[in-house]
């Protein structure tokens, strides 16, 4: 069978364009999500470029689409194309270290034994006291790479497991003074990593 003759085929028009239209959503919308994320960063350079294969990838889907009409397996394969991809792309969101964040941790405990932890792990940190709702408290900041996120909440929990923590996304932070380890040079980390205990 030549590729003309299965261009035309039953098989391909209804079991293999719907397939097609389903993974290229997939992609497209999985892109854009890695896009969105890395305009939030403040990644000039690589954001344009994901855009650029994102737009192709959707125009190809839709010619697809747009000659096609009377099928409505293509329409269906791209919606839960679309939904497929959309959830890709926050695995993705969470799987992928991209940027770095800060983290901030309040603990009624002495925070020396902490303190310590963090520094052994080469982390710089800032602390100080407040007042909480019912008595005194430390807190302690440090800004990590996202990377770092699960080992960092594997310290805080071995030190204190009632202590509270929040992680915030940092757009911008300044390396002067900070021990951020750089061991890629690269904009963005492709390392999986396991979801802290």
């Amino acid at each position: 069978m030549d590729i003309l003759a299965l261009l035309s085929s039953d098989v391909y028009v209804w079991v293999i364009l719907p397939i097609l239209i389903f993974l290229s959503r997939i992609a497209d919308v999985s892109i854009g999500t890695m896009r969105v994320i890395l305009i939030s960063k403040g990644m000039k350079l690589l954001a344009p470029v994901l855009g650029f294969f994102e737009i192709i990838i959707w125009l190809t889907a839709i010619q697809q689409i747009v000659g096609n009409l009377a099928n409505i397996f293509c329409f269906f394969a791209y919606a839960f194309g679309f939904a497929a991809g959309t959830y890709v792309g926050m695995v993705l969101e969470e799987r992928i270290s991209i940027g770095k964040v800060l983290v901030r941790v309040i603990t009624k405990k002495d925070a020396t034994p902490l303190l310590n932890s963090f520094k052994e792990a080469k982390y710089t940190v800032t602390s100080m006291g407040a007042k909480g709702y019912d008595s005194e408290v430390n807190m302690i900041f440090t800004v990590i790479r996202r990377q770092n996120v699960p080992k960092v909440i594997e310290i805080i929990k071995k030190f204190n497991p009632q202590a509270f923590y929040s992680i915030e996304d940092v757009k911008y932070a300044s390396e002067d003074g900070f021990s951020l380890p750089r061991k890629r040079r690269f904009p963005m980390s492709f390392g999986f990593n396991r979801k802290g205990k």
